[in-house]
């Protein structure tokens, strides 16, 4: 097939793109083990406390500084304030590392004599210890490894051991570049990224698999032509489908996020990076890695 552009043959200038993209996050898992933490974690996963309130209006530094001194002199422990919804109905979080109930109770009572506030206006008052946290993380990681085992299981059933391969480094990839987005960014993670993560693991797979199934079909018809020359048009002749699919998703998970409420923002926003990062990766990878796999294999079995 003759394109304007070779996908298969310029798979180095992609290879590069990933792995810019995916350094950050690849670094950053790895240091976690040292005690290095590039991640900016909820209290989900670094344990904590964390008290939500209703300010009935827009929360400005200087209403920060306020709440945090009055966090400190209720409970003495350094609290950090952000801000979080929009228009009049404005909520102010207070995370800090973890209190006991009589202090969070200090600091409902103060809230509501200073800013007037109701039971009503209390959101959110929870305490997670880092055990929790850290069972989450671990219960993270198991399911994220066994779905991906699983599905390169399916798709060397289906396909062959080589697809499957390259259909987890895809995985791999779209999960490291949602890691590089949320550390470049200081986004904060909580047990929201787990869901998303999971989610693409799904969508991401699920675009791989057209593509791989176009080439199927193609290899049965153009067994003399060369494999590289059929992924190419494999790929081409899914391209359309795959923008389509792409960008209707876009479309539905921007709107949620845009006009959504802050915790479905932290849910979707994830998901957004990992469904453009899927479009990506089983466009301009997941063929190409499937061709560099089956050399690699059949020249050590040659």
């Amino acid at each position: 097939m003759k394109s304007k552009f070779q996908i298969i043959k310029n798979f180095k200038i992609f290879g590069i793109i990933s792995c810019i993209l995916c350094i950050v996050g690849i670094v950053s898992l790895i240091a976690l083990p040292f005690g290095k933490n590039f991640f900016n974690l909820s209290i989900d996963f670094a344990g904590g406390t964390e008290m939500e309130f209703n300010m009935h209006a827009a929360v400005t530094p200087d209403m920060k500084g306020e709440i945090a001194d009055l966090f400190k002199e209720a409970t003495g422990v350094d609290g950090t304030v952000v801000e979080a919804g929009s228009g009049v109905n404005q909520q102010a979080i207070i995370r800090s590392t973890s209190i006991d109930t009589d202090k969070r109770s200090a600091v409902i009572e103060a809230m509501k004599a200073k800013f007037n506030l109701t039971d009503d206006d209390l959101y959110n008052n929870e305490d997670v210890s880092a055990s929790v946290g850290n069972d989450l993380k671990t219960a993270a990681f198991i399911s994220a490894i066994l779905a991906a085992i699983l599905m390169m299981i399916y798709i060397a059933i289906r396909f062959e051991f080589t697809s499957g391969l390259a259909a987890v480094v895809c995985l791999l990839h779209d999960l490291f570049v949602m890691l590089s987005f949320y550390v470049i960014f200081q986004v904060q993670m909580d047990q929201n990224f787990i869901a998303a993560a999971l989610t693409i693991l799904g969508y991401s797979i699920n675009a791989s698999i057209i593509v791989f199934d176009r080439v199927r079909e193609n290899l049965r018809v153009a067994r003399k032509e060369p494999f590289e020359d059929v992924a190419e048009r494999s790929v081409w002749q899914t391209m359309g489908r795959t923008i389509n699919t792409t960008v209707t998703t876009l479309l539905t998970v921007g709107m949620v996020f845009i006009l959504g409420v802050p915790s479905l923002r932290n849910f979707t926003l994830p998901l957004i990076i990992g469904i453009v990062s899927g479009a990506y990766s089983s466009i301009f990878l997941s063929a190409s890695l499937w061709g560099k796999f089956r050399k690699i294999f059949r020249r050590r079995h040659a």
